[in-house]
């Protein structure tokens, strides 16, 4: 197998426990790679591979050009503290005996001089952690202590950061706050991730690429968007479940009387319980299945958010459909068979999207 030059982390490896074995040949980019598959697939023992934790059976394992592992003579397996990896688990993890400030500081504290590209305060701006630098991490919340965990992890300055789940434990809310957290580390600091998780709306908002795990072996490999509509995938996503994690800026906050406006970037909707002042970042969820799809622009409706959008491709996904649709951002629309036919659904047509108000979600606490 070739490696692509451009590999952030290139792998061909076997792990096996009895009545288990994971046999994994990848390359992951820069950017955001999600691990995609149900639990007991293998994603967590992929991310201890790579991170040190767990040693495979046989195969190797290159993080940016460095041969970390191999079980070819002469054998390789460097310890974790080596590989210059941060590691984010699905709980925290923090030091109880230590504040807020000293879980951050204690990865950087022990890095030599020359190691250290990213500093704490850096992180601490980047997370908004400065309100909570002298708390005991005992009274976190569970969103609060997966930010910390994310600041102790980049103030060691990875060359890589693994994330096991960082959504999976926090309530609707907190999961937005995060997902924009994870963005910001994206655009700001440019680490590569790869990002384990069990929810292909989290894939889709946060992946660059994606690698499907089914029963430890790799099904699909490529653009989320193209992932998800891979008929290998089709069993294994929840699409009743499917959510548009979408980013916005507050326009106007709810006050009881009224709802609340965001700004997708080029459309600006109704959303109830809209809080923030005016520019504040937010995550908007909306349910691919609450989407309404009308060949013409609309008339005599309840529903307040009414907006054209280009559909961009159109996939059958079992028996149902997932269309793409640009509005400024890709909103995702599930739909039948029968309804796309009969609209006439073709890539490069414009069509008119309508959302009622009660089915978008700012999920804007931080």
């Amino acid at each position: 197998m070739t490696r692509p030059a451009d590999a952030v982390v290139s792998l061909d490896m076997e792990k096996g426990y009895p009545g288990f074995a994971l046999r994994c040949a990848a390359d992951f980019r820069r950017g955001v790679t999600a691990v995609f598959g149900r639990s007991g697939s293998g994603k967590t023992t992929l991310l201890n591979c790579i991170s040190g934790i767990e040693r495979p059976d046989a195969g190797r394992i290159d993080i940016l050009g460095r041969r970390v592992f191999s079980s070819a003579r002469p054998a390789t397996n460097l310890p974790p503290e080596r590989r210059r990896v941060g590691y984010v688990m699905q709980s925290a993890g923090l030091f109880p005996h230590m504040t807020v400030a000293r879980n951050i500081a204690y990865g950087h504290d022990l890095l030599g001089p020359g190691d250290r590209a990213v500093s704490p305060g850096d992180v601490i701006e980047l997370l908004g952690l400065a309100p909570l630098l002298h708390r005991p991490v005992a009274g976190l919340s569970g969103g609060e202590a997966q930010r910390v965990a994310l600041a102790r992890a980049l103030a060691t300055s990875p060359r890589l950061l693994l994330l096991d789940e960082p959504l999976s434990s926090l309530d609707a809310p907190m999961r937005g706050a995060i997902i924009r957290y994870l963005r910001s580390i994206r655009a700001e600091l440019g680490t590569p991730m790869v990002l384990v998780s069990h929810s292909l709306s989290e894939v889709l908002a946060l992946a660059d690429e994606a690698l499907v795990l089914s029963a430890g072996g790799v099904v699909a490999q490529g653009p989320p968007s193209s992932v998800l509509v891979d008929p290998a995938v089709g069993p294994l996503a929840d699409l009743p479940g499917l959510e548009n994690l979408l980013e916005a800026r507050v326009v106007r906050a709810s006050d009881g009387s009224a709802p609340g406006l965001v700004d997708l970037g080029r459309v600006v909707i109704e959303a109830p319980d809209v809080a923030g002042a005016p520019g504040d970042a937010v995550t908007v969820s909306i349910g691919a299945s609450d989407v309404i799809v009308s060949a013409g622009r609309p008339t005599g409706l309840s529903a307040r958010n009414v907006f054209e959008a280009r559909l961009t491709s159109l996939h059958p996904v079992g028996a149902r459909m997932l269309a793409y649709f640009d509005a400024g951002t890709r909103i995702v629309v599930e739909l039948t068979g029968a309804a796309a036919a009969e609209l006439d659904l073709r890539p490069g047509r414009a069509a008119h999207l309508i959302i009622k108000t009660s089915s978008v979600r700012a999920l804007d606490r931080t």
